[in-house]
């Protein structure tokens, strides 16, 4: 279920104060720039809790699905119950498929330093430990340079008042594992739950007011 069309409706709950605008990254990926029609792409990202950063890229315009799932370790220790112990070397991650003529990598780690608080280390609101780190999960050093350089150019522009300490992680093969079902889509399916509420709406709400032109149209509610 996508979370476009019905979230003003269904929540009661303001979008978090507004901030600084975050300039758009100067370099951007090649890969984008010459991609073919109809071709896809994927990003990595960890933000904290993935129910919050899957909420976030799924509005996005372009983005053709956004997977909650695990990121960093070893496939024997890519389930929930071991990654909460914060000892799996796994984040929380959201695996971004996403289609670059509409919008491209660094467009979405743009948005993604729009959301979290990129200089807090193993730590996002109240979610502590080094499962809900931020980080970038690169595929190739192209990634890497992009990521890199946009963290270079926030940083000497003090958009923060501390460095970023976002990590920069290679994604090994195979190195997404996807997330328990009931982690898919959770902020569309629980959008009264309090935590959701209180930590991943305030994101999504702060994303369509701050990039209103990338956010998909509204649904019409069947009648």
């Amino acid at each position: 279920m996508a979370i476009t069309g019905f979230l003003g409706a269904a929540c009661d709950k303001p979008a978090q104060a507004a901030t600084a605008q975050l300039p758009p990254p100067a370099v951007d990926l090649q890969a984008d720039k010459d991609a073919k029609p109809g071709e896809v792409h994927t990003i990595v990202l960890a933000g904290g809790c993935f129910w919050c950063i899957e909420g976030v890229f799924d509005q996005l315009s372009g983005v053709k699905s956004a997977a909650s799932g695990y990121a960093g370790g070893t496939k024997e220790t890519a389930n929930y119950e071991a990654v909460c112990t914060g000892r799996t070397s796994h984040a929380e991650a959201v695996k971004v498929t996403y289609d670059p003529s509409k919008i491209t990598y660094g467009q979405l780690l743009r948005v993604l330093f729009t959301v979290i608080d990129p200089t807090t280390k193993d730590r996002q609101g109240p979610d502590s430990g080094t499962q809900y780190r931020s980080a970038v999960f690169y595929e190739n050093d192209d990634q890497k340079k992009v990521a890199e350089a946009y963290i270079k150019q926030l940083d000497a522009a003090k958009v923060f008042d501390k460095p970023i300490v976002t990590t920069l992680e290679p994604l090994k093969a195979d190195g997404f594992y996807k997330a328990e079902d009931y982690h898919q889509n959770y902020v569309a399916c629980h959008l009264r739950n309090p935590y959701v509420v209180q930590e991943a709406l305030p994101k999504v709400d702060k994303v369509r007011e701050k990039f209103k032109d990338q956010v998909k149209p509204a649904e019409t509610p069947a009648k």
